[in-house]
């Protein structure tokens, strides 16, 4: 095996992944790339879903994809073309959907053998989220147990893992999921009590390998390696116990087959990640929370009376919608952007309105008191005074001129 095998626990279409899918790509070579559809394949919105996730590939990877529509079984020469494209790629690409379904339209088909055929030839291989659920030993199915409330139990996966890595396990993407709220959403929607049930059904030999959601863990089917990659970690649990692989962490590929650590053959060391700066901030991890940065960036360029850098922070928050446009698990975190991003613009211009108003007016109080002390003192004959002050208001920009009613001031041009 020369290529590349890539999953990701979630974020696939999010900014967050963009590095990974470019440093990846770039490996594979050039050649078709190609976009699977299957997952989602029975969703009403799947042309939408395609849609977004080309244009991800165009505008923020920087890659031409194709897709492959595969929605449902297909046979004799449709079944020969779909095989003979996966492997003649250089890259395959499947993401969200149901694991299940999936592998209800690949079983028998031989599309496991063309995925191995492209990784062999030197090709990556990206699945992600529900994708990423199919190829272990063992699925989740994931939408009959926490959408309908199936018993737990494990389906069949296509076990391109272990086909491709020798690590015979069961991934679970989405690992560290925190929607439920009043409720435990972690391990994919599982929860400890049903993973932890899971766990004591797994066929012989294999455990569980956790991949944390904007996370990529990055096979190098060559050197043998993994590499951990993104805003979270990897986990390696064994019958409940637990080790963490952290983002920037490589480690050789058979010690993820380990229960203990102290079994990795080397030490794990940090390595940057591909294309990253070394000190920068980790990516959003939403497009909430880039609207957040966005919006604490602003809050404190308003407070320091910095006018550039408040516009770059609304200009980086309406950047952020842009980037985040093909990611297809956004809930209301677009509404909640927009409504920072037209509160930030409404903020802005009263503060512009504030700094373009006429400065006389706010400085006229106190220009007009010394103006008065100054009378003051020509008054007392205190000359000496009477002219101090006059040189104080000169040197701030005002000028003063005497008259017979009395003194009269405006500001000079560009005081």
């Amino acid at each position: 095996m020369n290529g590349r095998l890539v999953i990701m626990g979630s974020g696939e279409t999010a900014p967050t992944m963009v590095e990974v899918h470019r440093a990846t790509l770039r490996a594979a070579g050039d050649g078709p790339s190609l976009l699977l559809d299957t997952p989602y394949g029975f969703q009403e919105n799947a042309d939408d879903i395609t849609e977004k996730a080309l244009a991800y590939f165009t505008r923020n990877v920087g890659r031409t994809v194709t897709p492959l529509p595969w929605r449902s079984r297909v046979e004799g020469t449709d079944l020969d073309r779909a095989l003979a494209a996966v492997r003649g790629a250089r890259s395959v690409f499947a993401g969200p959907g149901s694991p299940t379904y999936a592998l209800r339209v690949w079983a028998g088909t031989g599309f496991d053998d063309a995925v191995a055929a492209l990784a062999a030839a030197g090709g990556t291989v990206t699945f992600a989220s529900a994708a990423a659920l199919t190829i272990g030993v063992a699925t989740v199915p994931v939408y009959e147990i926490y959408k309908s409330g199936a018993d737990p139990v494990w389906a069949e996966g296509t076990d391109l893992l272990e086909r491709l890595t020798g690590l015979r396990a069961a991934l679970i993407p989405h690992y560290d999921n925190t929607e439920g709220g009043t409720h435990s959403t972690r391990f994919c929607y599982l929860g400890e009590r049903r993973l932890r049930f899971l766990e004591g059904t797994l066929p012989e030999g294999a455990h569980v390998i956790g991949v944390d959601e904007h996370t990529a863990l990055v096979f190098d089917l060559e050197a043998g390696t993994a590499q951990v990659f993104g805003n979270g970690t990897v986990t390696v649990r064994h019958d409940g116990e637990s080790r963490v692989l952290t983002s920037g962490t490589t480690v050789p590929t058979a010690s993820l087959a380990a229960r203990d650590p102290g079994a990795t053959s080397t030490p794990v060391a940090r390595i940057e990640a591909p294309d990253a700066a070394i000190g920068q901030e980790s990516p959003a991890s939403s497009l909430r929370d880039a609207a957040d940065r966005a919006r604490a960036a602003f809050v404190k360029a308003l407070d320091d009376r910095d006018a550039d850098a408040a516009a770059a922070a609304v200009l980086e928050l309406e950047q952020a919608i842009a980037d985040w446009t093909a990611d297809t698990l956004q809930s209301d975190d677009g509404d909640h952007a927009r409504r920072t991003l037209r509160g930030m613009v409404l903020e802005l211009a009263a503060a512009a309105g504030e700094g373009l108003g006429d400065p006389a007016e706010r400085i006229a109080p106190l220009v007009e008191a010394l103006i008065e002390r100054r009378a003051a003192a020509r008054a007392a004959k205190d000359f000496a005074t009477s002219d101090l002050l006059r040189d104080k208001l000169a040197a701030a920009g005002v000028e003063v001129r005497d008259g017979a009613d009395g003194a009269e001031w405006s500001l000079k041009a560009g005081a």
